[in-house]
């Protein structure tokens, strides 16, 4: 969903605001996709240095995490100003690094009895229907149910990331979560980010004029990216039950 960092100023100019770029979201698809492809070479990478260098993944994970914050916030300025030739490596490289630590959980994944490659292919078969579904749906949002549903989700989810961060610091300090917490984390997680993904088909054509493509695709990745993400974590928590 928009990330802008005046998102709130945002949704309070919108009530009876007409598109301003109606065709900001087909415009983006393309580099949308193509992130979405960075990504997955970013992860196909990082499955590589775990398989063949286990010892290295954990310093390189938090090397891009650190990386793919400051990119992102650095990209996002840059996309925000409309310097696109600028912006569009760096989101390219932030797409490469998003990859790599999502190895990781796609590892966990492929390791998971009853999830493996086809419980991916679920998470990302997944995705591509909300959008289906979104697109129906998010277009076609009065101004009163489109305003109300974008503060509902945005809150839901910095709640749950408030919850995701507090569960990544035990588990840095070997505590872990049990199967029920995670499973209904995950689902709650995919609940707030198909809403996201209504969202933006309602909020991004807004927000955005038609040039402004590459933030409102960076804005539709992350939807996508933390969608497939908390679809994976449920059917990793699923298939671990005791």
């Amino acid at each position: 969903m928009s990330s802008t960092s005046n998102f709130r100023q945002a949704i309070q100019d919108l009530k009876g605001q007409s598109l301003i770029g109606p065709n900001v979201i087909a415009n983006a698809l393309p580099y949308l996709g193509g992130g979405l492809i960075l990504t997955a070479v970013g992860t196909y990478g990082g499955l590589g240095v775990i398989r063949s260098h286990p010892e290295l993944f954990m310093p390189t994970f938090f090397a891009a995490i650190v990386a793919e914050l400051v990119l992102f916030f650095v990209a996002q300025n840059v996309a925000e100003k409309g310097n696109n030739s600028t912006a569009l490596p760096l989101l390219a490289l932030y797409s490469l690094l998003s990859g790599y630590t999502l190895s990781g959980l796609v590892y966990v994944a492929l390791g998971t009895s009853g999830v493996g490659i086809q419980g991916i292919a679920i998470a990302a078969l997944g995705c591509g229907i909300t959008f289906v579904v979104a697109r129906s749906i998010g277009s076609n949002l009065s101004d009163q149910d489109g305003l109300a549903l974008t503060k509902t989700v945005s809150l839901g989810i910095i709640a749950l990331f408030v919850v995701v961060l507090v569960q990544f610091v035990f588990a840095l300090f070997g505590g872990g979560t049990p199967t029920w917490l995670e499973i209904g984390i995950s689902g709650v997680g995919v609940f707030l980010f198909a809403g996201a993904a209504v969202v933006d088909f309602y909020i991004l054509p807004r927000s955005y004029r038609d040039d402004q493509y590459l933030p409102a695709a960076l804005s539709m990745y992350l939807t996508y990216i933390n969608l497939f993400i908390f679809i994976l974590r449920l059917l990793i928590a699923l298939n671990s039950r005791d």
